[in-house]
């Protein structure tokens, strides 16, 4: 029989394995040009053959928790156009700005060797679309990864929520609808600080629930509408503008997407979208092509149910290597350019930009996967009218400073599970996308997960927003 001195020594033994088997090293740094000494915003950092990693705040700043088992790995830091930094994980020195120098290919000297290769930006355009079969992953997988919502106006933030999530894919072929999925695993959120008073979302609420006859808009009055019935309708109109399978099923999820009805990037797509070719740049010691989207004859149009999303031009860019036509990163807006889209949005919303969207993709075992998405749209809330303010016009009732308000959502994917058994078992489980829905907080979980740095505005502005509310609502 072992003697109790034993047993404690064999429990200590075991805590250490634990403790070791999740202890991490916390990497940070900031990112620079080292002609200018700007910041390098959204930067890929990762370790080499993994699916560890993040991106560069708008201050080239960034924060990456490693396990100890990849020491000896390679930390990637890359931009497009800058020459890649490379270091062993355990070599990395928190303490040192890193400079990134200016790496462009030269387009002539490759064209004069690629002489059966498309040669305009619409033809290798055409051409990425065609491999995106062999690009994309043909078998089903699932991504963890980071969510952080937030929604503010131009003075403060007025909702944070920061989610774990869990995306799964059947493949790239089948139809995103019933085949790709999402699950909130945890969360950290704020309390709701907006103003809660938009009448135009009440109004499609109730023609939603097709509570409104003849009853229009400028004849509801705030102050005889129960809050409870306008907080209904805010987050009735929250899932429907911001939720998460609209972004991932939609028209905006332009490559997994395109092969759906009247898809973006379908096949009519060069009715709505002219692609330049701009230049060749390099990625990793990759060659890439820097591709311009441009406007074409027809306004670009989402279709979006109860929502007027037509009367759009196209505005961005996309980038494709060269090797294998792997689309690596579409940089995307859509601004308002039809009669009647301007008006609308200048009077909605102050801004004629829509939706304004980047999406990042990471190769794993030759195929592209999400890495890092940003969307931004704007939202009208009436808020800020001034006192007395009778027999005015509309603009003067108004504050823009805190009438306009915008949502942004960036996702940042830190794991791909590939292995049929596991994957196949994650699918049965019960799946809730509802990024709203409030859940409990757990802190052990937050402390080893990858999560995206705050900008220094941002942290600013939260530190603001959580003096009234707590991040972590239990």
């Amino acid at each position: 029989m072992r003697s109790p001195h034993f047993k404690v020594l064999y429990a200590l033994a075991i805590g250490l394995f634990a403790m070791s088997a999740f202890a991490q090293t916390e990497l940070k740094n900031k990112i620079v040009d080292f002609a200018t000494l700007m910041p390098v915003e959204s930067a890929s950092i990762y370790v080499q053959n993994t699916t560890i990693g993040t991106v560069s705040n708008a201050d080239g700043k960034f924060v990456l928790l490693v396990p100890n088992e990849f020491a000896k790995d390679t930390l990637v830091i890359s931009s497009i156009g800058y020459k890649s930094y490379k270091v062993p994980v355990g070599e990395f020195d928190n303490s040192m700005e890193i400079y990134l120098e200016e790496d462009i290919a030269s387009l002539d000297e490759i064209l004069l060797v690629a002489e059966t290769r498309p040669e305009t930006g619409n033809e290798i355009v055409e051409r990425a679309l065609e491999k995106l079969e062999d690009n994309f992953p043909e078998q089903p997988y699932i991504q963890k990864g980071f969510l952080r919502h937030k929604e503010r106006n131009k003075k403060e933030f007025k909702w944070l929520i920061e989610s774990a999530i869990t995306l799964y894919d059947s493949s790239f072929t089948s139809e995103a609808e019933e085949n790709l999925k999402i699950n909130v695993d945890e969360m950290r959120k704020s309390y709701d600080l907006r103003d809660v008073d938009s009448l135009l979302a009440y109004t499609a609420y109730l023609k939603q629930e097709k509570k409104l006859r003849n009853l229009k808009a400028k004849n509801l009055k705030r102050d005889t509408i129960a809050t409870a019935s306008l907080v209904k309708a805010i987050k009735w109109n929250d899932r429907r503008t911001n939720g998460l399978e609209n972004l991932f099923q939609g028209k905006l999820n332009m490559l997994r997407n395109s092969n759906s009805n009247k898809a973006l990037f379908g096949e009519h797509m060069l009715e709505s979208h002219q692609f330049k070719l701009d230049t060749v740049l390099v990625d990793n010691d990759r060659k890439i092509y820097k591709i311009k989207i441009d406007a074409s004859t027809d306004f670009v149009n989402l279709e979006t149910p109860g929502i007027y999303n037509d009367g759009y031009v196209a505005n961005g860019w996309i980038y494709i290597y060269w090797d294998n036509y792997a689309v690596k990163k579409i940089e995307y807006e859509l601004v308002a350019s039809s009669p009647q889209q301007k008006s609308r949005s200048k009077t909605l919303f102050g801004t004629q930009v829509n939706h304004k969207l980047v999406m990042s993709y990471m190769e794993y075992d030759e195929k592209m996967y999400p890495s890092y998405i940003y969307y931004e749209t704007p939202k009208l809330v009436n808020v800020g009218q001034k006192v007395g303010s009778k027999q005015v016009s509309e603009e003067e009732a108004y504050d823009p400073n805190e009438r306009y308000y915008y949502s942004v959502q960036e996702l940042l994917f830190t794991e791909i599970i590939v292995d049929p058994e596991v994957v196949a078992l994650e699918a049965q489980k019960e799946w809730d996308p509802d990024i709203f829905s409030v859940k409990p907080y757990n802190k052990e979980f937050w402390k080893n997960y990858n999560t995206l740095l705050e900008s220094e505005e941002d942290e600013q502005l939260i530190q603001d927003l959580t003096q009234r509310s707590s991040l972590y609502k239990d």
